[in-house]
Formats: structure tokens, C-alpha cells, sequence
């Protein structure tokens, strides 16, 4: 309880701070209105204003606003031409072709031109410790190009190049991308302030419809109690990925709560190279303790859709809903499993969370009185959202962690390739040889039809062996203040600000 209040306090003194740059309005979201200006509060700093190093979803989620690739995804899933005013695909496979749009600007006012274009690919698929950028990219053995058309040969077909191709598009000669970033999105970079805000104003330049919003400054509240009282105060215009518990707090003729999904597959993820998580029998047993649809009901009022692999509903054809009830609820079940493996009497373990992401910190302490039941004694380790990508994510110096994961593109490679053994990011250490071929396979594909097939194999592959003890697509709700509108839901992990406007 003494933890609640001092958050609590904590968080109130920076809606004070944040306040206090606001001048001597008493109403300062009503200012902001006028001036065609919006304030959105986010949990977690951006790790980089790189977008080719950015590894956060929620650093990703920013910067789609800042920086376009020859294509990019529209609200319905489509890849449509961005840098590129078009692209074409030859019979056999192996030659893509693109045209630049012609008009498209640099936030510094230079053209692009194609050999930006192609510094940028080169760039992905540069080796960094041994491990592509991009892997996908690997597929290219040729690009040739002149000042309007590109054209890249393959070694082999792939049907899933042109999904990274969304990469963003950087000025070839610009050296600052990580502290004044440079890209062709509809919102250009204006000032950052380490832990507190970044700040975007309109691209008036922009070669795409304009948005209305002058200015969009994202303002960094780390703390559940700080985001809800930036809300309540007048400090922010709007929050996504909220609790239901923190949207009950908020005034109803002063919000509307919007409702989409977060497209990101929560889990609670297991070092499985660390015992005794290394043994595939207590994988499965904390499948079997695990209730997901209490967890959804305790701490979400009920709003989440179980997963039972790493894939999410709105990539259609590739999710599989027969693994959601793999594991049914069986607190029997986990115990036997738990003696076969050696431990008749259970275990402690340790369950690392960012503590700056309240919907996580909620699951593990569901999590931790769930795996009770099974003679398994769990800890919670709150962690700061820097130390979890250092630690955890990039060290895997962890036991097990409550996060999300997702995908910055339609691709079912994107959420499955990252437990390949050999992947760099695999930070579970997921490794199994059926898993490896299969993916092998996979990537190798011609066929379509034949590829989704072996992605859903994949999943089942994630599933029967308990990589991880998956739990839920999270809802999205998203509070936003009255009169502001415009919010689209992408079935992806992005904040489309573009489309936001102040009703007059």
C-alpha cells in the first residue's frame, strides 16, 4: 500500500511539472484545440530515433509517423505505394520493380532520390555482430537502378519482401538520425527530451494528403497513476493501451474510450535455456496452472482474446484458434507433470516485468497467485523499461518475463522467425531442430498456400513443446478527450496520428 501512495505521489508531481510548462490557462487542452495542437501520453521512452535500430514496439509505434518506406500499410492490412508510386512483380518471382514518386521530400527540405533508396536497403542488409538487420533482405542478389526506377533480382522467389520494404527511406548523406531525425512521414521531428517528451510537428511539405494537427508533442509518464492523472488534469489528450480500470476513472462527458486490439501476443515468456525451464515437462505444467481467461477476467475486466501460440487473430489466415485451448486449466495435471520432472514439491522462480507497463505488472501478479496453486512460488521484479531491453531482452539474464510481442509488418515471419535458434533476437532461447527446418522451409517457399501451412505448423510446433505460456491478444482501449477524433485501428502495433482532428 505505502508503494501505491508513493507512485501515486510520484506520478502527481510530474502531472504538476507537466503543468507547469502550460503558462497561466486554466484550460489548457482547450488551448490546444484552438491551436490545433494534441498531447498523447505513452508509458516508455523511444530506445532510439533511429527507425533501422529501433527494437521497441512502442519506439516503432511513434516513429510510423516520422518515416515511410516504398510502401507502407494502410488501416486495412494493405501494403500501398508510400516512396514508391508503384511496384510490379515479374511471372517467375524474381524481379520486383519500383517507381519514385516523384515530389517526395526530406523533413530538411532535399529531395529523395533513388540512391537514398538504395543506401537505405544496403543499409538493412548490412551484417551488425554476425546478424543481418533484416534477414529477409538477404533474398536480393541484385539492385540496379536509375534516377526513377529500381529494380531488385532475388536468388529465389519470396513472397514476403515486399512487407520489408516498408523500411523507412533515410537521406544517404545524414549522420544525426539518432538525435535529429530525418524522414519523408506526414510529422517531422521538432525537439526530444530524454524520459520526458518528443515533440513532431506537421510535414507541410508532405506529398500525401496533410494532416490536421499542427503539432503532436508524446509525453512520457512511466507510471499507470500518472498517465490517468494527465488525462483527468487537462495534461494529455490521449492515452492508448489502457486498463479498463484506469478508463473508469476518467469523467464520461469529458473522454470517450475507443476499443480495438493491440495485435501483440502476451505471454509469459520462459528462458528456455535456464533450469527448469530447459525441461519441456514444466513448460507444460505452468500451461496447465495458468488460467488465461482469469487473467483476462481479474485483471482486464474481461476484455483480451486467449492465445495459445504466437499469433493473433488479425493476421487471418495464418492464426490457428484450435491451439488457444491447448493447455486447458488443470492444476492436477501441472502438479503430476511437475513431480515426473522433479519437482514433486514445486519451485521459486522469478517473474522480471517492465514496471513502467501496468497491464504486464497486472498479469504477473494474477500469474503469481494462479502458480501457487501448483506448489510453484513465484517473485515479481519490477524493472525499469531501459534496464528490461538491457537485461532482458538483449542480456537474457532473466528467468521469465510478462511482455508482448509483435510485428511492424503483415508478416507471419516477423512473429514466428524470432525463435529460431540461430536468430539474434531470440531472447528465449527457444531452440528445436523441427522448429529450425520448418522455418528453413518456410522461407525457402514459392507457394503461398503452402507457406501459411508451414507458419501454422510452426505455431503448433511453439504450442505442443510450451516454448512459452502464451496468454492474450490485449484489448486496446484507447481514451481520448472529448472532441478529439479521427483514432484508426491498424492491425498492426502503430499510432496513425495522421489521422487525428479536433471536432469544431
Amino acid at each position: 500500500m505505502k508503494k501505491r501512495v508513493l507512485a501515486a505521489f510520484l506520478a502527481l508531481g510530474a502531472v504538476i511539472a507537466l503543468f507547469s510548462g502550460c503558462g497561466k490557462s486554466s484550460d489548457p487542452a482547450a488551448e490546444r484545440k484552438r491551436a490545433g495542437e494534441a498531447v498523447i501520453g505513452i508509458a516508455q521512452d523511444l530506445d532510439t530515433l533511429d527507425p533501422h535500430h529501433a527494437t521497441a514496439a512502442g519506439t516503432k509505434e511513434v516513429l510510423f509517423n516520422v518515416f515511410e518506406g516504398l510502401v507502407k500499410p494502410n488501416a486495412e492490412g494493405e501494403l500501398v505505394p508510400a516512396v514508391a508510386s508503384g511496384f510490379s512483380l515479374s511471372a517467375d518471382g524474381l524481379t520486383y520493380s519500383f517507381t519514385l514518386r516523384q515530389g517526395v521530400k526530406f523533413h530538411n527540405g532535399r529531395d529523395v532520390t533513388m540512391e537514398d533508396v538504395v543506401w537505405s536497403i544496403e543499409r538493412n542488409r548490412q551484417e551488425t555482430d554476425g546478424a543481418a538487420l533484416i534477414p529477409a533482405l538477404g533474398a536480393i542478389s541484385d539492385i540496379a537502378y536509375d534516377d526513377s526506377t529500381l529494380t531488385l533480382t532475388l536468388s529465389e522467389p519470396s513472397l514476403e519482401l515486399l512487407a520489408y520494404l516498408t523500411l523507412a527511406i533515410l537521406p544517404a548523406d545524414y549522420a544525426e538520425q539518432e538525435t535529429a531525425p530525418v524522414g519523408t512521414g506526414p510529422y517531422k521531428f521538432v525537439s526530444r527530451t530524454a524520459q520526458d517528451e518528443l515533440v513532431l510537428e506537421r510535414n507541410e511539405d508532405y506529398w500525401g494528403e496533410k494532416p490536421q494537427l499542427k503539432k503532436v508533442t508524446f509525453k512520457v509518464l512511466e507510471t499507470a497513476e500518472g498517465l490517468v492523472l494527465g488525462l483527468q488534469g487537462g495534461a494529455l489528450d490521449l492515452v492508448m493501451h489502457m486498463t479498463s480500470t484506469q478508463t473508469s476513472q476518467l469523467p464520461k462527458e469529458s473522454f470517450h474510450v475507443e476499443q480495438g486490439s493491440m495485435n501483440l501476443v502476451q505471454a509469459l515468456y520462459l528462458n528456455n535455456a535456464s533450469a527448469p525451464f530447459d525441461d519441456v515437462r514444466v513448460r507444460q505444467a505452468l500451461c496447465y496452472a495458468v488460467d488465461k481467461q482469469g487473467i483476462i477476467d481479474l485483471a482486464f475486466d474481461g476484455y483480451g482474446i486467449p492465445l495459445g501460440t504466437s499469433m493473433f487473430p488479425s493476421f487471418g489466415k495464418y492464426y490457428v484458434s484450435a491451439l488457444t485451448d491447448y493447455y486447458p486449466h488443470d492444476v492436477e495435471k501441472a502438479k503430476a507433470l511437475l513431480a515426473e520432472a522433479g519437482y514433486p514439491d514445486g519451485f521459486e522462480m522469478t517473474i522480471t516485468v517492465p514496471s513502467n507497463y501496468q497491464p504486464h505488472v497486472d498479469t504477473a501478479e494474477v500469474l503469481k497467485e494462479q502458480l501457487r496453486e501448483a506448489g510453484i512460488q513465484v517473485t515479481i521484479l519490477p524493472v525499469e523499461w531501459g534496464v528490461w531491453l538491457s537485461d532482458v531482452y538483449g542480456a537474457r539474464q532473466f528467468e521469465s518475463t510478462v511482455t508482448g510481442l509483435t510485428s511492424d509488418n503483415m508478416t507471419a515471419r516477423k512473429l514466428l522467425e524470432r525463435f529460431g535458434s540461430a536468430v539474434s533476437n531470440n531472447f528465449t532461447n527457444y531452440s528445436n531442430e523441427e522448429y529450425d527446418a520448418l522455418l528453413a522451409q518456410a522461407l525457402s517457399s514459392t507457394d503461398s498456400a503452402s507457406q501459411t501451412a508451414i507458419y501454422q505448423e510452426m505455431e503448433r510446433n511453439l504450442t505442443e513443446n510450451a516454448a512459452n505460456v502464451y496468454i492474450q491478444d490485449m484489448a486496446d482501449l484507447v481514451a481520448m478527450r472529448s472532441g478529439l477524433e479521427g483514432l484508426r485501428f491498424y492491425p498492426l502495433y502503430v499510432l496513425d496520428v495522421s489521422t487525428l482532428y479536433w471536432e469544431q
